[in-house]
C-alpha cells in the first residue's frame, strides 16, 4: 500500500486524523465521525490493499477514539460468581444488511439508555451470504460507534462457528483446519468472543449421554486450547459451548451435565489450566428464522422456559459458568422477551427479525429486483406446494451478498427510513431485555486492553469460505 494511497483515504476523512508510528492522532473529532462512513463503504465495496487499508485505518480510529473490540468473558464470570445481578440478558445482535447503518441503530438505542452489555456477532454461513468476512464485520461496526460517539469496550462475537456434520464425515481433518483459519482470522479481526459449535456431530444413536456428547465436548475443548494459544495480551476470549442444535429436541439437565464434565476433562488433558467457556448455549423449542406458514407468517412456539431457567442456574452454580443462552429469538412474540430475563438467560440471539424488517422497508423497485434474482438463482429451493411468502422468506437472505452494492447506495432517506425503525426496535428489545443502566457492570467488570492491529494482516489477501450453506446462522 502505497503512501500516496493511504494519504488519499485520509482525505476521504478530510485530514480529520493522521498516523504518526502505527497510531491514529485525532485533530479533529466531530469531523472524523462526519466521515467515517467512507472508510467503511471502502471496506465493504472495494477490494485488495485500499480495501485493507481502509479498514486498518477503521481500527486505528477506533483506538484513538475510544472505542475499541473487546470480550464480555469477566463480566459473565462476575455473573457465575454472584457478583453481577440477573436483572438483564445480553442480546447478541446478527447484522446481515446494511450493517453499518444497523450498528449506528444499535448504538444510540444504547447511549438513550445508558446501556453498555450487547454483542454484535456474526455467523460463519452469515459470511457466506452476506458477503462480510470478520474484517469487514468489525469494520462496520467501530465505524458506527465513531460516528454516533460510542465509547467503550465493543463485543464481536463469532456466532456458531459450526463443523459441519457432511463434511466432517468425509474429511475430518479438512473441515477442522477450516474452522481453525476462521477463528485465527477473525481473532485478528477483533473477534474476542468466539461460539464454538460442534453440537452437530452429538450422536444420539449412542447409549448414554457421556457418548453422544463425545465428539462434542472434546473437539470444543480441542478448540478453546487452540482459541486460547492466539488470544492477544491481556485478552480472555470469552468461549461458548452448545449441547444441542436449535430445532432439535429441548435440552436436559442431564445433557448440560454430561457435556460439561467431558468438556472440563478433555480440556484439562489438553490444555491443563486453561480457562474453559463461559456459558452454553441450549435448546428450548425455538428453530433459526422460525417456522414460516404459506401466508408467510411465523408460527408460534412454545417456548420451555422452565428449561432455560433450570439449566441457566445449574451452568452457574455447579460450573461457574455466565449462564445458558437462548438461539433463534427475534421472530418470538415480544411478550416473551421479560421471560428471558426471569429465566435467568445470560444471553439471547437475535437476527432475522432485523433481516425481515429491511425487506419490508426497503424501496419496491429494489426488492422486486431481489426476488427477481431468487427467481433465477435459488429456483432449486422451491419444493413442492411451497407458496411465494415461503420461497421469498426462506431463500432472501441469499440475496445479500450480491446486492451489497445496491443496498449501499440507497438514498439517504431510504437508510434513515430503515435505521429509525431499527433503532425503535432495539430500544424496544433492550428494555424487555433488562439492558437500560447496565453500562456501569461493564465498566465495573472488563478492563480497558487496547490491542494493536497488525497491519500485515489488514493487507493480507481477502479469505474466502466454501459453502457453507448446510450450516446454522
Amino acid at each position: 500500500m502505497s503512501t500516496k494511497d493511504t494519504q488519499e483515504l485520509l482525505a476521504l476523512l478530510e485530514n480529520s486524523m493522521t498516523i504518526e508510528d502505527g497510531n491514529a492522532i485525532v485533530t479533529d473529532a466531530a469531523r472524523l465521525r462526519a466521515n467515517i462512513y467512507k472508510l467503511a463503504e471502502v471496506s465493504a465495496l472495494e477490494s485488495g490493499a485500499r480495501q485493507g487499508m481502509a479498514r486498518y485505518l477503521t481500527r486505528l480510529a477506533g483506538l484513538a477514539m475510544g472505542a475499541y473490540p473487546a470480550s464480555i468473558n469477566d463480566l459473565y464470570m462476575a455473573r457465575g460468581r454472584g457478583e453481577v445481578p440477573f436483572s438483564f440478558t445480553v442480546p447478541a445482535i446478527n447484522l446481515r444488511v446494511l450493517s453499518f447503518d444497523a450498528a449506528r441503530a444499535v448504538f444510540r438505542a444504547a447511549l438513550s439508555i445508558d446501556a453498555g452489555a450487547f454483542i454484535f456477532e456474526i455467523a460463519r454461513s452469515e459470511m457466506g451470504y452476506t458477503d462480510q468476512r470478520p474484517a469487514e464485520y468489525v469494520t462496520n461496526i467501530l465505524a458506527a460507534a465513531i460516528a454516533e460517539g460510542y465509547q467503550g469496550p465493543i463485543f464481536v462475537q463469532g456466532d456458531h462457528f459450526q463443523v459441519s456434520a457432511k463434511r466432517f464425515s468425509n474429511d475430518p481433518e479438512t473441515e477442522l483446519q477450516a474452522v481453525r483459519d476462521l477463528i485465527v482470522e477473525a481473532i485478528q479481526a477483533g473477534f474476542y468472543n468466539i461460539d464454538i459449535d460442534t453440537s452437530t456431530l452429538v450422536d444420539l444413536s449412542k447409549t448414554t449421554i457421556p457418548e453422544q456428547q463425545y465428539l462434542n465436548t472434546s473437539l470444543s475443548a480441542m478448540f478453546t486450547a487452540y482459541i486460547r494459544s492466539l488470544e492477544p495480551t491481556g485478552i480472555t476470549i470469552s468461549v461458548g459451548g452448545e449441547i444441542g442444535e436449535v430445532g432439535g429436541h429441548n435440552s436436559t439437565v442431564e445433557e448440560l451435565r454430561g457435556y460439561m464434565d467431558g468438556y472440563n476433562a478433555e480440556l484439562n488433558a489438553q490444555a491443563p489450566g486453561a480457562t474453559g467457556i463461559s456459558k452454553i448455549s441450549i435448546q428450548t423449542g425455538t428453530s433459526h428464522g422460525g417456522v414460516v406458514l404459506p401466508d408467510g407468517s411465523i408460527a408460534k412456539v412454545n417456548l420451555d422456559f422452565d428449561t432455560l431457567l433450570r439449566l441457566s442456574r445449574v451452568s452457574r452454580q455447579e460450573y461457574g459458568l455466565g449462564g445458558a443462552v437462548q438461539h433463534g429469538a427475534s421472530t418470538l412474540p415480544e411478550d416473551a422477551f421479560t421471560h428471558f430475563v426471569e429465566s435467568e438467560a445470560v444471553e439471547v440471539h437475535l437476527a432475522t427479525n432485523f433481516q425481515n424488517m429491511f425487506f419490508d422497508l426497503a424501496p419496491a423497485d429494489l426488492r422486486a429486483q431481489m426476488y427477481a434474482y431468487l427467481d433465477e438463482k435459488s429456483a432449486s429451493e422451491r419444493k413442492p406446494g411451497m407458496t411465494d411468502e415461503q420461497f421469498y422468506y426462506k431463500t432472501r437472505k441469499n440475496v445479500i451478498g450480491p446486492f451489497k452494492k445496491q443496498t449501499w447506495g440507497l438514498p439517504a432517506h431510504e437508510k434513515a427510513k430503515i435505521g429509525i425503525a431499527w433503532e425503535a426496535q432495539f430500544l424496544k428489545l433492550f428494555k424487555f431485555l433488562g439492558l437500560p443502566g447496565t453500562r456501569p457492570f461493564v465498566e465495573q467488570a472488563i478492563r480497558h486492553v487496547a490491542v494493536n492491529p497488525s497491519i500485515k494482516f489488514y493487507l493480507g489477501a481477502e479469505v474466502a469460505e466454501g459453502d457453507v450453506s448446510d450450516l446454522a446462522d
